[in-house]
């Protein structure tokens, strides 16, 4: 035996207590011809025809004679069926040879009047009239094919159905000088190959299929004996035992040879193991076995149990006897020595077999047969994680790692950390951890060491790749973040936000660590409008005050619903791209040794390292130009703009920006009203705060024009600013045009009059009030109470300047001349010389219409007494009627004719009723209709004298109105009835 094999005991030997008397005696009888097992059956062929069946109990259950002479030399039983196959060489009719008689039997399907077994088919198998007896046999799962090989060197091929007994044919299909120890069948969908050995080859013939009909080819020109050729069932190759080594074979040829030098008296498949009996072996190890034995040496047999894949002796142990039949039952391997002992071995548990392997410390061994014994992986990592505790304690770290890393899924991660966390096994830990990771079993405590361990040896190439490893997250997202911008690491930091969409870090990074403030308003810029408002709002004055001209431009594109994200189409990068002075290689070093200095282990030695300086982090790779999209390729997306106030207080320190994102929004059409009224108002404050910037007259100037331009306009130009907002602001700047304007545009002319006035601003009045007065006559009574107020005031103004307000007030009858005395007589300033002009012209004017009164008064006197004679007249004397035509149809008067005293005459035919309309001429009844419609309104508005006092009210001439009230009768008493 090869000094490779390990022995071991893998199976419990017993042997076999038969309880029954009957079925013992039969076993000791060694009356057994033959034997085969299946169905959880045991079927025993005897000499004398019979077969025996034993059940589990270990008792005969069933016997049945299969034939009348000749022993039972081979059966097989289709397991999983009732079919049993015999055959027994019993003497043919008229012939003395011996002819092999196959029959089959239907065990479930008794005989009435016998009770024997069907026999379903009867086959005389043909030797060519030989008498040589069968040495081994094969056939398939259906019995449609058999073959029989014979001493004498023929082989004898079977096909039919032996099942229905529908016929079958036989041909011999060998025949060579050296007996056949051997045949097995190997069958495939279309093929099916019979592998023959003899004592001196090992040959395969195609008995059915492609190549059917072909001589035999030689597969190897070494054969076997008989008993040393089995077949294995799980994996169809044909199993070969000599006394050099186990071989195999297939279709394609002789695999592999299993050394394993002992004679080999027999073999059989056993599951994954091979079972050999081996004869006493000759020489000086029969010299010591016959010393110790005596003469039972040289029956002294010896059964092994080998596992070829693992080179195992898994059972070997001395028989006293020869071991003439080897069969499977009831899961277990069995034996029957020619004493009729059958003994029983059980395979012990695959715990029990890896123990034994533990204790010699074969843990490679262990994990192989754990893997054959079809093991799930949690177990195996058991036997991984002890392999690596042994590798351990002997020193072999990098071995141990990597069973730690097999049993990875199913070991305590601590366990195995608390073993490197030496400077020394830094490496390995490193390794493991790394491992951790990429299986996502990693904690953010593990993520935290595994930077730390980088960072220790400044292994900036393992940092990058696990920073930049492809695929899912496998780490805690947030702890790698913070540990890189901890330890100084920004552009790594500012990688992996971006990386996995934590748009609001990638900015925080840009920004508080790397300070690349223009690098962080693109990648804004890069966003969708949802997602870079926040960020735009957070930084926004630190975006100003860095990036003053870019970032106001982006306020105005986002609040006027203008924002285009922006779109990068990277060009070819170069596959030798230079290297960039401030990029990942340089800065690693450095921030990696922050990261050390940062998060010192307790085992590892730190030691004291400046501090690095912000980086700039770059989201492009080295050598990659990105293409950006014009704005106007990219489509503008659908988003509601934020109200502008949003964005005041981001401008704060910032006028000059403030005021151009001010603009930008004053011009757009589509703001609300509300959203107008606080642009505009707050322009208009930052115009008269730049105003009032120390710079010159000329900058003050311009900014008060640009503030006055925001604020006038009339109608539908009026700028949205609120008239108390505009007084405020303009009285908080100085800022007199815009009070001014606002009053303007709010009709109060007085009150910017006396703004004037009360600021002792002379030129100022009066140039209001030759602007306002046209529409505010009564800024004149006004303006000469103000130049009469004060000597250096009127001086200021000039004699002809009141001498113009006394003429406008005279002409426009603003103020009586008693009022405009009054007015003057308050102060010792105006002289009797100024006013005396005014008095001659209104003494002249009064005089006249005095004159021109008593004029008027005559005349209605000498009417109303014509009047009053003319009634009487009508009342006391005849008339005298002349008329020739009447009135009405313009045709000679005729009688019956009607006269009026109006000295109307009109035929009575023409008349409506023949007398007028209530007796009145049709003539004058409108207009005496007319007089009576205002004599009846007079005298319903003499008892309204609400009318009175509101006309009196609104009056300049009060004794003009009274007179007129008193001539429609207000004045009249009621009459009493």
């Amino acid at each position: 035996m090869a000094l490779t094999w390990r022995s071991f005991d893998f199976f419990d030997a017993t042997q076999i207590k038969i309880a029954d008397d009957d079925t013992r005696a039969f076993f000791e009888s060694n009356d057994i011809s033959s034997i085969c097992s299946g169905s959880d059956s045991l079927f025993l062929g005897s000499y004398d025809g019979h077969v025996r069946i034993v059940g589990a109990s270990w008792k005969v259950v069933r016997t049945f004679q299969a034939y009348e002479t000749g022993p039972i030399t081979h059966m097989r039983q289709v397991d999983g069926t009732s079919l049993l196959v015999t055959i027994a060489e019993e003497l043919s009719t008229g012939d003395s040879s011996n002819a092999p008689v196959l029959k089959v039997w239907a065990l479930d399907k008794p005989v009435k009047k016998t009770g024997i077994p069907t026999c379903l088919s009867t086959v005389t198998i043909n030797n060519g009239k030989k008498p040589f007896p069968i040495s081994a046999l094969t056939m398939t799962e259906d019995l449609t094919q058999l073959a029989v090989g014979f001493a004498n060197g023929a082989v004898t091929a079977i096909r039919g159905d032996l099942i229905h007994d529908l016929g079958t044919k036989q041909r011999i299909i060998y025949e060579s000088d050296e007996p056949v120890t051997g045949v097995e069948l190997h069958v495939d969908a279309a093929l099916t190959t019979l592998f023959i050995a003899t004592t001196s080859r090992i040959l395969k013939l195609v008995i059915s299929g492609k190549g059917h009909g072909l001589p035999p080819r030689t597969v190897e020109d070494i054969g076997c004996g008989v008993g040393c050729m089995a077949v294995d069932r799980a994996t169809g190759e044909i199993v070969v035992g000599r006394d050099d080594a186990i071989y195999t074979y297939t279709l394609d040829g002789r695999g592999p040879p299993i050394a394993y030098e002992a004679q080999k008296k027999l073999i059989a498949v056993y599951q994954d193991y091979i079972a050999l009996v081996s004869p006493p072996t000759p020489s000086a190890e029969s010299d010591t076995r016959r010393r110790f034995w005596g003469a039972a040496a040289d029956s002294i047999f010896t059964f092994t149990l080998i596992h070829p894949d693992l080179r195992i002796v898994a059972h070997s142990e001395t028989v006293l006897a020869d071991v003439k039949h080897v069969f499977q039952l009831w899961g277990d391997l069995y034996t029957l020595t020619q004493d009729g002992k059958v003994f029983r071995y059980h395979e012990k548990p695959l715990a029990q077999r890896l123990e034994m392997l533990y204790q010699r410390n074969l843990y490679t061994l262990a994990v192989e047969l754990a893997q054959k014994s079809g093991m799930d992986g949690p177990q195996q990592s058991i036997i991984f994680r002890k392999y690596g505790d042994y590798l351990y304690q002997k020193g072999a770290y990098d071995e141990a790692m990597t069973q730690y890393i097999k049993a990875i899924d199913s070991t305590e991660p601590s366990q195995v950390i608390r073993k490197f966390l030496d400077t020394q096994r830094i490496h390995n830990l490193i390794e493991y951890l790394e491992q951790l990771h990429d299986r996502h079993k990693a904690t953010s405590d593990h993520t935290t060491l595994l930077l730390n361990c980088y960072a220790k040896l400044k292994d900036i190439d393992k940092l990058e790749k696990f920073i930049k490893s492809p695929g899912d997250l496998k780490f805690d997202l947030d702890t790698a973040i913070s540990m890189c911008r901890q330890g100084g690491y920004y552009e790594q930091a500012a990688y992996l936000a971006k990386k996995h969409g934590e748009n609001d870090l990638v900015v925080d990074i840009l920004i508080e660590d790397s300070k690349a403030y223009d690098e962080a308003l693109d990648f804004i810029c890069h966003l969708d409008p949802k997602t870079a408002y926040p960020c735009l709002m957070k930084y926004a004055r630190v975006l100003i005050e860095h990036c003053p001209k870019s970032a106001t431009k982006v306020f105005i594109d986002y609040y006027t619903g203008n924002y285009r994200a922006r779109v990068d189409i990277p060009s070819p990068v170069d596959p030798n791209p230079p290297v960039v002075n401030g990029g990942f290689a340089a800065g690693a070093a450095n921030a990696v040794q922050n990261l050390s200095n940062l998060l010192p282990l307790p085992y590892m030695n730190t030691s004291a390292i400046a501090p690095v300086a912000p980086q700039s982090a770059k989201l492009t790779a080295v050598g990659e130009a990105p293409f950006v999209l014009k704005p106007e390729d990219v489509p503008v997306p659908s988003y509601t703009p934020p109200r502008p106030r949003t964005a005041f207080s981001s401008f704060i320190d910032h006028p000059d920006e403030f005021i151009v994102f001010l603009e930008a929004l004053a011009k757009e059409d589509t703001l609300p009203e509300a959203d107008k009224t606080d642009v505009y108002t707050t322009l208009f404050e930052m115009y008269l705060h730049k105003s009032n910037e120390k710079k010159g007259a000329q900058h003050r100037e311009e900014w008060e024009q640009k503030a006055k331009a925001l604020i006038e306009g009339t109608g539908h130009e009026k700028r949205p600013i609120e008239n108390s907002n505009v007084l405020l602001l303009s009285h908080l700047s100085d800022f007199r045009d815009g009070t001014t304007l606002v009053k303007e545009q709010s009709g109060l002319l007085f009150d910017i009059f006396r703004s004037y006035t009360s600021a002792k601003d002379t030129r100022g009045a009066i140039k209001a009030l030759r602007k306002y007065g046209p529409e505010a006559p009564q800024l004149y009574p006004a303006a000469l109470s103000y130049l009469t107020s004060d000597a250096r005031v009127l001086d200021e103004a000039g004699p002809d300047e009141l001498a113009g307000i006394l003429d406008r007030i005279d002409r426009d009858g603003l103020m009586a001349p008693l009022q405009v005395v009054q007015a003057l007589s308050q102060n010792a300033v105006a002289t009797m010389g100024m006013i005396k002009p005014y008095l001659a012209r209104r003494i002249e004017r009064e005089r006249r219409d005095i004159a021109e009164n008593r004029r008027d008064v005559a005349a209605f006197r000498a009417e109303t007494d014509q009047r009053r004679a003319e009634i009487a007249d009508l009342g006391s004397k005849p008339a005298v009627f002349q008329a020739t035509r009447c009135h009405q149809c313009a045709l000679p008067l005729e009688l019956p004719a009607v006269h009026f005293l109006c000295k109307h005459s009109f035929h009575q035919r023409c008349l409506r009723g023949g007398t007028g309309v209530d007796g009145e001429c049709p003539l004058c009844d409108r207009d005496n209709a007319t007089i009576r419609a205002l004599k009846k309104s007079q005298d319903e508005n003499a008892e309204r004298h609400e009318l009175f006092r509101d006309d009196l009210d609104r009056s300049e001439d009060k004794f003009r109105t009274v007179a007129e009230w008193f001539g429609r009768g207000v004045m009249t008493a009621q009459s009493l009835e």
